[in-house]
Protein backbone atom coordinates (compact mmCIF):
# COMPACT_ATOMS: atom_id res chain seq x y z
CA UNK A 1 0.00 0.00 0.00
CA UNK A 2 1.56 3.62 -0.27
CA UNK A 3 0.53 4.84 2.84
CA UNK A 4 2.63 2.23 4.79
CA UNK A 5 6.02 3.76 2.89
CA UNK A 6 4.75 6.91 4.08
CA UNK A 7 3.98 6.13 7.50
CA UNK A 8 8.01 6.61 9.29
CA UNK A 9 8.11 9.76 7.40
CA UNK A 10 4.53 10.59 9.55
CA UNK A 11 6.11 9.27 12.45
CA UNK A 12 9.38 11.25 11.80
CA UNK A 13 7.59 15.02 11.17
CA UNK A 14 5.22 14.16 14.31
CA UNK A 15 8.60 13.14 16.50
CA UNK A 16 10.86 16.77 15.16
CA UNK A 17 7.63 18.95 15.40
CA UNK A 18 7.57 17.65 19.65
CA UNK A 19 11.31 18.25 20.07
CA UNK A 20 11.27 22.22 17.87
CA UNK A 21 7.75 22.90 20.52
CA UNK A 22 9.00 21.33 22.96
CA UNK A 23 12.47 22.77 22.91
CA UNK A 24 11.30 26.00 22.02
CA UNK A 25 8.85 26.66 25.20
CA UNK A 26 11.72 25.58 27.50
CA UNK A 27 14.13 28.36 25.93
CA UNK A 28 11.59 30.43 26.64
CA UNK A 29 10.67 29.41 30.57
CA UNK A 30 14.33 29.72 30.73
CA UNK A 31 14.50 33.02 29.44
CA UNK A 32 12.05 33.94 32.17
CA UNK A 33 13.91 32.82 34.75
CA UNK A 34 17.19 33.23 36.63
CA UNK A 35 17.15 28.84 35.88
CA UNK A 36 16.40 28.91 39.96
CA UNK A 37 13.13 26.66 40.41
CA UNK A 38 10.61 29.30 40.63
CA UNK A 39 7.46 29.42 42.76
CA UNK A 40 3.99 28.35 41.33
CA UNK A 41 2.67 31.20 38.90
CA UNK A 42 -1.01 30.61 38.02
CA UNK A 43 -1.45 29.65 33.91
CA UNK A 44 -5.52 28.69 34.89
CA UNK A 45 -7.40 27.11 37.97
CA UNK A 46 -5.79 23.86 37.76
CA UNK A 47 -2.37 24.67 35.85
CA UNK A 48 0.56 26.64 37.40
CA UNK A 49 4.18 27.60 35.92
CA UNK A 50 6.66 26.26 37.83
CA UNK A 51 10.08 25.44 37.12
CA UNK A 52 11.81 21.97 38.45
CA UNK A 53 14.89 20.73 37.03
CA UNK A 54 14.09 16.67 36.82
CA UNK A 55 17.05 14.58 37.34
CA UNK A 56 15.59 11.23 37.10
CA UNK A 57 12.83 9.64 34.71
CA UNK A 58 8.99 9.74 34.96
CA UNK A 59 7.85 11.97 37.87
CA UNK A 60 11.44 11.81 39.12
CA UNK A 61 12.09 7.91 39.93
CA UNK A 62 15.74 7.10 39.92
CA UNK A 63 17.34 10.83 40.64
CA UNK A 64 20.88 10.72 39.90
CA UNK A 65 22.85 13.29 40.10
CA UNK A 66 25.92 12.31 39.37
CA UNK A 67 27.52 11.82 35.89
CA UNK A 68 27.65 8.42 35.33
CA UNK A 69 24.18 8.14 36.50
CA UNK A 70 22.92 10.87 34.10
CA UNK A 71 24.96 8.79 31.42
CA UNK A 72 23.01 6.00 32.25
CA UNK A 73 19.53 7.28 32.24
CA UNK A 74 20.83 8.77 28.62
CA UNK A 75 22.07 5.63 27.50
CA UNK A 76 18.75 3.92 28.35
CA UNK A 77 16.55 6.73 26.50
CA UNK A 78 18.26 6.27 23.23
CA UNK A 79 18.24 2.82 23.40
CA UNK A 80 14.81 2.62 23.79
CA UNK A 81 14.11 5.51 21.41
CA UNK A 82 16.25 3.18 18.92
CA UNK A 83 14.13 0.27 19.12
CA UNK A 84 10.66 2.64 19.03
CA UNK A 85 12.27 4.33 15.94
CA UNK A 86 12.89 0.68 14.60
CA UNK A 87 8.93 -0.40 15.74
CA UNK A 88 8.09 3.30 13.27
CA UNK A 89 9.96 1.48 10.56
CA UNK A 90 7.84 -1.18 10.75
CA UNK A 91 4.28 0.12 11.92
CA UNK A 92 1.51 -0.35 9.36
CA UNK A 93 -1.20 2.62 10.08
CA UNK A 94 -1.30 5.75 11.10
CA UNK A 95 -2.34 5.63 14.52
CA UNK A 96 0.59 3.81 15.54
CA UNK A 97 2.91 5.93 13.55
CA UNK A 98 1.56 9.07 14.97
CA UNK A 99 2.10 7.53 18.73
CA UNK A 100 5.26 6.60 18.55
CA UNK A 101 6.23 10.02 16.55
CA UNK A 102 4.83 11.11 20.11
CA UNK A 103 7.04 9.07 22.14
CA UNK A 104 10.17 9.94 19.98
CA UNK A 105 9.63 13.14 19.99
CA UNK A 106 9.05 13.75 23.61
CA UNK A 107 12.12 10.81 24.32
CA UNK A 108 14.65 12.71 22.51
CA UNK A 109 13.09 16.29 23.88
CA UNK A 110 14.06 15.24 27.31
CA UNK A 111 17.21 13.52 26.08
CA UNK A 112 18.46 17.16 24.53
CA UNK A 113 17.98 18.46 28.47
CA UNK A 114 20.09 15.95 30.00
CA UNK A 115 22.53 16.58 27.15
CA UNK A 116 22.55 20.14 27.33
CA UNK A 117 21.80 20.92 31.18
CA UNK A 118 22.21 17.49 32.73
CA UNK A 119 18.73 17.57 33.62
CA UNK A 120 14.97 17.77 32.26
CA UNK A 121 13.07 21.05 32.28
CA UNK A 122 9.87 19.98 33.82
CA UNK A 123 7.61 23.56 34.22
CA UNK A 124 3.48 22.47 33.84
CA UNK A 125 2.14 21.71 37.50
CA UNK A 126 -1.25 20.20 37.15
CA UNK A 127 -3.37 20.45 40.77
CA UNK A 128 -6.75 20.77 41.57
CA UNK A 129 -8.31 20.56 45.13
CA UNK A 130 -4.79 21.38 46.84
CA UNK A 131 -3.49 18.67 45.40
CA UNK A 132 0.01 18.73 43.04
CA UNK A 133 0.17 16.04 40.81
CA UNK A 134 3.26 16.66 39.02
CA UNK A 135 5.04 18.85 37.18
CA UNK A 136 5.84 18.01 33.89
CA UNK A 137 6.79 19.70 30.00
CA UNK A 138 5.92 19.17 26.30
CA UNK A 139 7.84 16.23 25.58
CA UNK A 140 6.49 14.47 28.84
CA UNK A 141 2.59 15.31 27.39
CA UNK A 142 3.77 13.93 24.37
CA UNK A 143 4.91 10.73 25.43
CA UNK A 144 1.74 10.23 27.32
CA UNK A 145 -0.29 11.10 24.48
CA UNK A 146 1.54 8.76 22.35
CA UNK A 147 1.09 5.83 24.41
CA UNK A 148 -2.47 7.01 25.25
CA UNK A 149 -2.93 6.64 20.78
CA UNK A 150 -0.89 2.60 21.02
CA UNK A 151 -3.05 1.31 23.43
CA UNK A 152 -6.15 2.78 21.27
CA UNK A 153 -4.58 1.31 18.64
CA UNK A 154 -4.12 -2.43 20.76
CA UNK A 155 -7.96 -1.84 21.46
CA UNK A 156 -9.34 -0.72 18.02
CA UNK A 157 -6.94 -2.06 15.52
CA UNK A 158 -8.42 -5.54 15.04
CA UNK A 159 -11.83 -3.65 14.51
CA UNK A 160 -10.31 -1.39 12.57
CA UNK A 161 -8.56 -3.76 10.00
CA UNK A 162 -12.05 -5.28 10.05
CA UNK A 163 -14.24 -2.25 9.07
CA UNK A 164 -11.59 -1.83 6.42
CA UNK A 165 -11.85 -4.69 4.91
CA UNK A 166 -8.31 -5.79 5.69
CA UNK A 167 -8.75 -8.71 7.71
CA UNK A 168 -5.30 -10.27 9.44
CA UNK A 169 -2.23 -9.60 7.08
CA UNK A 170 -1.39 -12.62 5.80
CA UNK A 171 1.06 -15.70 6.90
CA UNK A 172 4.65 -14.23 7.63
CA UNK A 173 3.71 -10.52 6.44
CA UNK A 174 5.23 -9.80 9.91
Amino acid sequence: RPLDMKLPVLGGAIALGVILVDQIVKAGVLAHSDGSELDSTPLGPFLDLTLRWNRGISFSLFAGDSAAGQAVLLAVTLAATGLLAWWLIRSRSALPAAGLGLIIGGALGNAIDRLAHGAVIDYLDLHAFGRHFFVFNVADAAINVGVALLILDLLLGPRLAKSEGQGSPPRGAI
